[in-house]
Parts: C-alpha cells; structure tokens; sequence
C-alpha cells in the first residue's frame, strides 16, 4: 500500500462496497421470479384453451400422436400435438380439418 497515498484508508472501503453491490445485483437477478431460462414443464389444459385449432383426432399415444403430426406435416398441413386434461389430441386449423381427416383416414 506504498504507492496508493493518503488517501488508501479510503479505498479499502470502496471496494468492499463495490463487490457488495455487485453481489446484491447478481443476486437479485438470480433469484428473481419469471425470467427463468429453464423451460417450464408442460400442464396439461382443456382443449377449449388452444384457440382456434380443431380436434382431428386422439391417439391412444403420444408416439402415435407424434406419427400422425409428422403425415400431416409431410402433406403440408400445419399441425400441433396437444396434452390436455382428455388426453392427448391432435390439432389442426379449421380450413385443414377435411383434408388431415382424409389424410389419416378418419370418418
């Protein structure tokens, strides 16, 4: 502490005060709610929660809901797979729904 002066008393102090401040910053920021990059886990909801998509159908499974999204995406048609509080559902737009039906042949 040769080189820093008379005033040396002061900086040791202002450090501390810094590192504390910064401190109570990465800490707030760490512990703050809703701005969490880890995603959330899905809920399952109703099926009147998803807007304007329609039921197409309900697979028995979630492998077979993800086939069934991956024939309808390969013909072009947008689809989602829903887990809701019914189960599993796959979902389409309303202008889609006649051709996804004859796509997977369903009555």
């Amino acid at each position: 502490m040769v080189g820093w002066g008379s005033y040396s008393f002061v900086y040791g102090p202002l450090m501390a005060a810094l590192i504390i401040g910064i401190m109570i910053l990465l800490l707030r920021w760490a512990f703050s709610h809703g701005h969490s990059l880890v995603e959330k886990r899905i809920q399952p909801s109703t099926s009147d929660n998803y807007g304007m998509l329609v039921e197409v159908t309900r697979p028995v499974s979630l492998i077979d809901g993800e086939m069934f999204k991956q024939q309808l995406q390969a013909a072009g048609i947008r689809a989602t797979l829903a887990l809701t509080v019914d189960g599993v559902q796959l979902m389409v737009w309303p202008k889609d729904l006649g051709k996804a039906k004859q796509i997977l042949a369903i009555s």
